[in-house]
């Protein structure tokens, strides 16, 4: 029998009908080895307590088929849906918040819930994978591939709601301050979601194509970079906040963050602001130390959660907005207009280029730490239909009103960590994402936590990004071409990083041509994105420029010889010389006397 799309190997055992489906079901909730079997529960809770005995002996491993119970399936479930949490709720919290669309807070908690809701179900789309009528192609990967909002599409969205407040496409008060801008938002899900056809197209190539044209040597300095632009925004946040408050006005209502009238403001950088940030750190620090497998995984909640409840003994949370919530929301209770914003859509297609190759890297993982073959044509299929989802849900996530979809690597760790691939955690995870995100009233809470404790947090994370791409070049063998082209690539990706604004005043038209402005516009998010200049710099270079032939070592000519009883000896002049004149490390040669 040939092998199926989930299954590495023939499947031997007979196809089960409706009934035994259901009555396998009945017992699962009915039957004590259904419910919580005989796992050791214990492992998952027990810390790492200094001076006491470790336990060496490992947990069971289920496969992405196995049977497992009801119980451990939720609470796997569970610790994989907290370890995707911060992932998930940063970007819409960041792009909506002051740094960024400066929506309403009704429309900040909105987005955090759906932005839930919609990993919830994107993530189903990739776990279960779907077979593509009368085509040998997939949907999805049939692992534990879990989908969030993806981090890369922060750098884009912010210098590009920037660039609309200056350009008059967002209003701005008379004062200077910036105005809600749903449109601007709006016109970012609209050329995402066009952009995302992108991904979808080339998900039909073959891997081994997409590596030629995309490897290491681009995709690492491109996600390194977007790790660095982040953590300027995490570094903001933890000193107060991303806000006109910012500068330090010395009048006006943000001479404090995040305003003057929210509750113990400060002045930005003040000592209490740091301190809740540090508490963040060093939870998740003493978590990583101390903590039982489940708090390890989840470290980042953790920290956030001690930051919270210091914040909140000291007086930093506004109950308002939680008051004002609803208790239930759902995908378009608020909706943006959808339009293209052409400086944008270059831009756009790096963000795609990288998920596309963190999409590839992810599901190699998940392959591996599945316990499942990481080449063939099972393989293959399974990243046809990874990278095939990810654009897919790019695109309706577009729709859905969230910006585009990551396949997320930390639920590798908790794979690996529980020694669980069972499908079926996979679509606990997609349940509890569901409920947290329908219950607005936990998306209130998270958009009212103040900016020094989730700067606190997205710090980490940011870094955590950045350090894949240190990873990912790492994996680069360091010949002088490949040197090169990551010395040039990155000099402009850091340089246009550390220098936002360094390409501002190239172009000076200020007639009413619109079209010709967006032109220039384009140019200039282009060159002040670090990480999409890198990504096209890299890619025309590793194109371009040929791979050259290292020096060898010359290889040294035996002079020894063999005596009348066929032993090896050394050329009797040499053996004479040896000994002589002193040695020279640097140049591996004898000096004369």
């Amino acid at each position: 029998m040939a092998d199926g799309p989930d299954r590495i190997g023939p499947d031997m055992g007979p196809k089960r009908t409706f009934g035994g489906k259901a009555r396998g079901l009945v017992r699962a909730f009915t039957t004590k080895d259904g419910l919580i079997g005989s796992y050791d529960y214990v492992f998952l809770f027990k810390p790492n307590i200094p001076f006491l005995k470790k336990t060496r002996r490992a947990a069971p491993f289920f496969g992405i088929h196995d049977k497992m119970p009801v119980l451990l399936a939720l609470l796997l479930g569970f610790q994989h849906a907290l370890s995707m949490l911060a992932g998930i709720i940063t970007p819409p919290i960041l792009i909506s918040g002051q740094g960024g669309a400066n929506l309403v807070g009704a429309e900040q908690q909105y987005l955090v819930s759906t932005s839930l809701i919609v990993c919830g179900i994107l993530s189903s789309i990739q776990i279960t994978r779907f077979h593509i009528y009368k085509t040998p192609y997939y949907i999805g990967t049939g692992l534990i591939s879990v989908v969030g909002t993806s981090f890369a599409i922060i750098p884009v969205a912010t210098g590009a709601l920037t660039q609309m407040y200056s350009n008059g496409r967002c209003p701005t008060a008379a004062d200077g301050t910036k105005l809600p801008c749903p449109d601007g938002y709006g016109a970012i899900l609209g050329t995402s979601t066009v952009c995302a056809l992108l991904e979808i197209g080339l998900s039909f190539m073959p891997p081994r194509i997409l590596q030629k044209f995309f490897p290491p040597l681009v995709t690492g300095p491109t996600v390194t970079l977007i790790g660095v632009h982040l953590i300027e925004s995490g570094f903001m946040g933890w000193a107060g906040g991303s806000g006109l408050c910012a500068s330090r006005p010395t009048s006006g209502p943000f001479m404090l963050c995040p305003s003057n009238t929210a509750p113990h403001a400060l002045p930005w950088g003040s000592a209490e602001f740091i301190g809740l940030g540090f508490s963040v750190l060093v939870a998740i620090i003493i978590c990583e130390k101390f903590g039982s497998p489940i708090m390890k995984s989840t470290s980042v909640i953790w920290g956030l959660l001690i930051g919270c409840i210091i914040a909140a003994a000291c007086g930093y949370f506004d109950r308002s907005g939680i008051d004002a919530s609803p208790a239930v929301s759902f995908i378009w209770v608020h909706t943006f207009k959808l339009s293209i914003y052409g400086p944008i859509v270059l831009p756009m297609l790096a963000v795609y280029i990288v998920l596309l190759m963190e999409a590839i890297g992810d599901i190699t993982a998940t392959c591996d730490v599945s316990r499942l073959e990481v080449d063939g044509a099972l393989f293959d299929s399974r990243i046809q239909g990874g990278v095939l989802a990810d654009g897919f849900n790019g695109l309706v996530a577009g729709l859905c009103t969230i910006t585009p979809m990551s396949t997320f690597a930390q639920n590798n760790g908790v794979i690996a960590l529980t020694r669980c691939a069972n499908r079926k955690a996979g679509y606990a995870c997609c349940f509890f994402l569901l409920v947290m995100g329908i219950f607005s009233k936990f998306a209130a809470a998270l958009v009212a936590i103040p900016s020094a404790v989730l700067g606190g947090m997205t710090t980490f994370l940011f870094c955590a990004v950045a350090v894949s791409g240190i990873r990912i070049i790492s994996t680069v063998t360091f010949t002088r071409r490949n040197r090169f082209i990551l010395t040039t690539s990155m000099a402009l990706g850091f340089g246009a990083t550390l220098v936002p604004n360094w390409f501002s005043f190239v172009f000076t038209y200020k007639g009413d041509n619109h079209a010709k402005r967006g032109f220039f516009d384009a140019i200039v998010l282009v060159m002040e994105t670090g990480f999409a200049i890198a990504a096209f710099v890299a890619i025309f270079l590793n194109l371009t420029l040929s791979e050259e032939i290292e020096f060898e070592e010359p290889e040294l000519e035996d002079t020894r010889g063999e005596n009348k009883d066929g032993e090896t000896v050394q050329a009797e002049s040499e053996l004479k010389d040896v000994g002589k004149g002193d040695y020279d490390e640097n140049t591996a040669t004898q000096l004369p006397d």
